[in-house]
């Protein structure tokens, strides 16, 4: 987080033109600190799955909720539709974000297999086209040939090299099993909001009036939450980060509830 955390005071610094704010995120002690808790701050690179995953959530059930009242069904409905949308599809975008990593690992992994063997049969050609690369970004024919020798001096550094520039992969360090339980969890954990009050309903009674306009309220408030939240990785405005969330997932559950409505009819009949 140390390096996040850095580039963030930047970024502040720099909308406030706060020149003082911005020397200091940029002092070689801060620098340096930045870089020691990045080592240290791996837990940080799943904030991402951990907000998409929950947003996810909330959305998907929430409008399962609402097209469930939409079709005035009773609340046992709604509690068995939810709960089984919400372990199906949690597990299912828990499937899919483990094998999204590990697709993108094993990519990786074959790519640079390759780029070292290239490296190591045909050392000319690849400088050649790491020169080249360099020339197209802008780089002086003396500056790209400069560059070269210091990348071609250790085989890592070359291949590393030959990934960024040639290919643009950056290697994910991330664990794919662990991408995927954080996206379950949050998306279980989160996604159970809007149920909360039906499950209170099973011991104190309560009208299925009574309980839609309070998982309403308590929707709108994690979805709001769960936007602002989503600046840890996109770094926008988080009230309106917040608000933009809120009125997707709103638009989503006013589907849910319209389309709800409008087959009731096949429920009831």
């Amino acid at each position: 987080m140390g390096l996040i955390r850095r580039v963030d005071e930047a970024r502040k610094a720099y909308a406030k033109r706060d020149k003082a704010a911005a020397s200091g995120a940029h002092r070689v002690e801060r620098i340096r600190q930045a870089a020691a808790e990045e080592h240290g701050g791996a837990g940080s690179q799943y904030i991402g799955d951990l907000v998409y995953g929950g947003l996810d959530g909330i959305v998907t059930t929430f409008a399962v909720v609402s097209g469930v009242e939409g079709a005035e069904l009773e609340s046992g409905v709604v509690l068995i539709l939810g709960v089984v949308n919400l372990l199906a599809d949690g597990f299912s975008m828990a499937t899919g974000a483990y094998l999204s990593a590990k697709s993108e690992q094993e990519y990786y992994a074959k790519e640079r297999e390759r780029e070292a063997w290239e490296v190591d049969h045909f050392p000319q050609g690849e400088r050649m086209e790491l020169y080249e690369l360099y020339v197209r970004r802008g780089y002086s024919e003396e500056e790209a040939r400069q560059l070269v020798e210091i990348k071609s001096r250790e085989k890592v550094r070359w291949v590393e090299a030959m990934m960024i520039e040639e290919l643009g992969l950056l290697k994910d360090t991330r664990n794919p099993l662990v991408n995927g339980l954080v996206t379950l969890v949050a998306f279980v954990v989160v996604g159970i909001v809007p149920l909360l009050t039906y499950l209170v309903g099973l011991v104190v009674p309560m009208s299925s009036h009574a309980a839609f306009p309070i998982a309403v309220a308590l929707s709108g408030l994690a979805l709001f939450a769960l936007g602002a939240a989503k600046v840890l990785v996109t770094h926008q405005n988080p009230v309106r980060s917040g608000l933009e969330m809120l009125g997707v997932g709103g638009l989503a559950a006013v589907v849910a509830y319209g389309v709800g409505a409008l087959l009731k009819g096949l429920a009831l009949g």
